[in-house]
């Protein structure tokens, strides 16, 4: 196969401190790449300067191997070298570009524009315009012929099986619809090269498998080359043609995808002990709950409809089901950032239940105090360090020394050990994995010493020894420090790990309650296929 890019004895150092070293390996046109690690192990630093964003490397290169025209500014597939360019009619002219020389910076924005990225936890789409618009943009931003626009926007939407969605706006669309979204406004830059970081790290397995095919699909018909990086084996199981095993910035492993996730996961076991929790008192009720709002192919949709349960102090509750089942709804109402149609919300402050479907500091906004809400799309201040991240920059003012100290036990809480954390402090979020900022927004939240935290899809972007080290800082931060928890999650797997009971939804209702054991024990075959990634093969 003729290579499309040569990665060359690549290093990247921070500050000092090593992400990647000596890294090196081959790309072919056409060809899908995974690259597997854990948090930290480089995937998104190699993935970054592959793509040119960002800052040069610290050593080695990175050479493409492209054809360009002789009389306009197209760059095609190596390939392609000798045959006719398809803009101008000019002659293509094999070529390589040292990708972060100064020399080929011009070269280097031209190869820039023929490839795409998919980032991972956020949809970059314009909220407020409907689907065909946000395509239609795309097609814009690359001068695609006016007259030709529509119709080219309709066939990337049947290329992403969303015809059925133009005309929707794209706020209001599921995760797995968005992602396909920005799926297709990423191929209408007729890319030959895509990057996928993450791409599925948030949806549900069923929704994941879908979006893995159409990545697939897409990468065939389009004669384009892909590289996914995933924590999860199953996304490199599905898309990738070759697998790469990152562990602490150097290359441990290439290979198949099966042999290469074999290696990830061997080794992976969890040895410490929980002993059976004791829970407290009641801390919160919910009754009779129901959140209506209108849809504009449904109508009128109880998102929650009729829901009652309550939750103790200390206790680990989870919330499951499939997509659209009212999760996330109903978590957002417990933390009073949205309030019911109808029905009550009441949670215990000291002595006193307070009611969050009331306004004002000495109701709703007395609770939302001591509640803590990580999003499944968090946000870190990009301009600030980790430390001001954690401190003055959500309105914690301490001295300097305490500030140091209050930070690093928190993030320690988060998973991190310490060597790690004073590691980490004085970074900006960038120069951190996925899996690493997800742990410096969930310390973002514990910082704050809430009573109640409620996490949405907290094991997204994680790797299975990552989702271990979180398992550990929720159970250690419950016992240690009386917290209460709310997970809501997909991933069966951890809920069954961590959660005392669980609450299974299905269209808004709470249909089954009680302990973890005998909810997943009642999921319809439907449910366990979408709600559960598949083990690992190899």
């Amino acid at each position: 196969m003729t290579p499309l890019i040569t990665v060359d004895r690549l290093s990247m150092h921070f500050d000092g401190k090593k992400a990647l070293s000596n890294v090196s390996f081959e790309i072919a046109e056409g060809e899908i790449m995974g690259i597997i690690g854990r948090s930290g192990a480089g995937k998104t630093v190699l993935m970054h300067l592959m793509r040119g964003v960002d800052q040069p490397p610290t050593g080695g290169k990175i050479i493409y191997h492209v054809a360009v025209c002789d009389r306009c500014e197209n760059i095609e597939l190596p390939g392609m070298a000798g045959k006719p360019c398809p803009a101008c009619k000019g002659t293509l002219v094999a070529m390589d570009v040292d990708f972060w020389d100064e020399k080929n910076e011009a070269v280097k924005r031209r190869i820039m524009h023929r490839t795409a990225m998919m980032f991972q936890r956020t949809f970059a789409l314009y909220g407020n315009d409907r689907v065909i618009e946000n395509v239609l943009r795309a097609l814009d931003d690359i001068n695609y012929p006016e007259e030709k626009s529509i119709n080219r926007a309709a066939d990337l939407l049947d290329q992403v099986r969303l015809s059925h969605r133009m005309m929707h706006i794209a706020r209001d669309l599921s995760g797995g619809e968005k992602q396909r979204v920005v799926l297709a406004r990423q191929l209408a830059k007729e890319p030959f090269l895509l990057f996928a970081d993450e791409p599925t790290g948030t949806l549900d397995p069923e929704t994941a498998r879908l979006v893995h095919d159409m990545l697939k699909t897409a990468a065939k018909e389009n004669h384009m080359g892909m590289i996914v990086t995933s924590h999860f084996s199953q996304v490199v199981q599905d898309v990738a043609d070759r697998a790469l095993l990152l562990n602490d910035g150097e290359i441990a492993m290439i290979g198949s995808p099966g042999e290469v996730i074999q290696k990830f996961m061997s080794g992976l076991q969890d040895l410490e002990q929980f002993a059976q929790p004791k829970v407290g008192n009641k801390l919160m009720e919910g009754r009779d709950i129901i959140k209506r709002y209108i849809s504009m192919d449904r109508g009128v949709v109880k998102a929650v409809n009729g829901v009652t349960f309550e939750v103790a102090e200390k206790e680990i509750f989870g919330i499951i089901g499939k997509s659209g089942a009212g999760k996330t709804t109903l978590s957002r109402i417990i933390a009073g950032i949205m309030e019911p149609t109808t029905g009550e919300m009441n949670i215990r402050v000291g002595d006193d239940w307070v009611d969050m479907t009331k306004p004002g500091i000495e109701e709703r906004g007395r609770a939302k105090a001591y509640i803590g809400l990580l999003h499944q799309e968090y946000d870190l201040y990009p301009h600030r360090t980790v430390l001001d991240n954690l401190t003055d920059a959500i309105g914690l003012e301490f001295p300097k020394e305490l500030a140091v100290r209050k930070a690093m036990i928190t993030l320690q809480m988060a998973g991190f050990t310490d060597e790690k954390a004073r590691d980490i402090l004085d970074r900006l979020p960038a120069q951190l994995s996925e899996g690493e900022r997800h742990r410096v927004a969930l310390a973002q939240v514990l910082i704050r010493e809430p009573r109640i935290v409620i996490l949405d899809e907290p094991t997204g972007t994680m790797d299975p020894i990552t989702k271990i080290d979180v398992k550990h800082s929720i159970m250690h931060s419950r016992d240690e420090m009386d917290m209460t928890f709310i997970v809501v999650s997909h991933d069966m797997d951890f809920v069954k790990d961590i959660c005392d009971r669980l609450a299974l939804m299905r269209g808004g209702k709470i249909v089954q309650m009680g302990p973890t054991d005998e909810v997943l024990a009642s999921l319809t075959e439907d449910e366990k296929a979408i709600m559960s990634r598949p083990a690992p093969t190899g």
